[in-house]
């Protein structure tokens, strides 16, 4: 049997990432430890577009890795990986990488391109005086803050416990001021 005729049993003819049936293509996946069916995946040309050429990249297009993540093929779950750690720019492809699961040979595997290790593009979220700021860290406001739509002034000095960041903006964290859950611009807190 040759292997397009394998891996279109494997997959049920369907892309083993997107789920289309149109335009299907053999794509091997770099770096794979093993040779044959393991080392490939049968993928739409859509797909394989968007993998080798950045520019080309819908990050709407790969929501379908919301179900292909959980494949039991370990080359499907490396692509799966490497895409979504190159989304990760977005909100969404965060909250799949947080509950997918690769064993530490398929992990290796879809480290072994470089993706995922990359941390210029994440966003850091500073504070006033250029400390990295974490979720769950408290602040403290350096500036008398006008809340916009609560009818009340945020005073300088008070304590914001547990904030949460605004994960598409790196100026932004979020935090509860008087009861009142607010945005708050990073350059007005420093870390406490």
């Amino acid at each position: 049997m040759n292997l397009e005729r394998e891996l279109q049993k494997r997959s049920g003819s369907v892309c083993e990432l997107s789920g289309v049936t149109e335009n299907l293509k053999i794509y091997e996946v770099p770096k794979s430890p093993g040779t044959g069916l393991d080392a490939h995946i049968l993928i739409s040309q859509t797909c394989i577009e968007q993998i080798e050429d950045a520019d080309k990249v819908d990050p709407n297009h790969w929501r379908c890795l919301n179900d292909s993540m959980w494949s039991e093929v370990p080359a499907v779950q490396v692509m799966a990986w490497r895409m979504l750690n190159r989304l990760r720019a977005e909100s969404w492809p965060q909250d799949l990488l947080d509950m997918m699961y690769l064993d530490d040979d398929t992990l290796a595997w879809a480290k072994a391109t470089g993706d995922g290790d990359d941390d210029n593009d994440t966003i850091k979220h500073i504070d006033a005086n250029g400390a990295v700021l974490q979720a769950g860290d408290s602040v403290v406001l350096i500036k008398d803050l006008n809340v916009k739509g609560a009818n009340f002034t945020a005073k300088r000095g008070t304590a914001v416990r547990n904030i949460s960041l605004v994960h598409d903006n790196p100026e932004h964290i979020e935090g509860r001021v008087s009861g009142q859950h607010i945005v708050i611009l990073t350059k007005y807190v420093k870390k406490s």
